[in-house]
């Protein structure tokens, strides 16, 4: 890039390799940093350096934790007899700040998807039939986002989990088609929960 230096262009190339972050929101970040105290510079780097080394799966819902079982999985205030199942760690975040859900979560870590080679065995189904072959859970609330892989992931996780007596839902699709769980706002997302319907 002309006119920048080195070692900020190579914060630059870094940062746009970020979902969301073209080349102008990169650059303007990496001027801000310049501009920052050391110390919160510093945060940052110690905070994305002990990101990897601090995460954990959850050996109970798969979701990202700092500690297993998670903090969701260990509260006692839980209700066992739901669980709802999301594609990603970020869809159970924005399903728990809508408030609307007090039950257990799965997540999926992904979506079927053939043309990318992503097949049953590539996500955490196979935990989900385990956890539901206690017997404690009687309702399956699928919350896979409104696109075709979303909807083809429901379809298969409701045939699969159906024979094992639970009640299996879906959020009602209040969420545009093709949207992301992830950026739904806070209402839209808990009457979603509200109006879920059985599959």
């Amino acid at each position: 890039m002309a006119g920048v230096p080195v070692p900020l262009e190579r914060v630059i190339k870094e940062l746009v390799k970020l979902p969301g972050i073209g080349e102008k929101t990169a650059t303007r970040l990496a001027f801000h940093l310049t501009r920052a105290e050391r110390g919160d510079v510093e945060g940052l780097a110690n905070s994305l350096l002990s990101l990897r080394e601090e995460l954990f799966t959850c050996s109970i819902c798969c979701a990202l934790a700092g500690s297993d079982p998670c903090e969701l999985c260990s509260d006692p205030r839980r209700s066992d007899d739901v669980i709802c199942v999301v594609e990603e760690a970020a869809d159970l975040a924005a399903v728990e700040r809508s408030g609307g859900f007090r039950g257990r979560y799965h997540v999926l870590q992904g979506t079927l998807s053939p043309l990318d080679g992503v097949g049953p065995d590539d996500l955490r189904i196979a935990e989900l039939v385990r956890r539901l072959s206690g017997g404690e859970t009687r309702e399956l609330i699928i919350a896979t986002n409104p696109t075709a892989e979303g909807e083809a992931t429901a379809v298969y996780v409701a045939q699969l989990t159906k024979p094992l007596g639970v009640t299996v839902s879906r959020i009602a699709h209040g969420l545009p088609m093709g949207g992301d769980v992830e950026y739904a706002d806070l209402a839209t997302l808990g009457k979603a929960l509200e109006g879920r319907r059985e599959m």
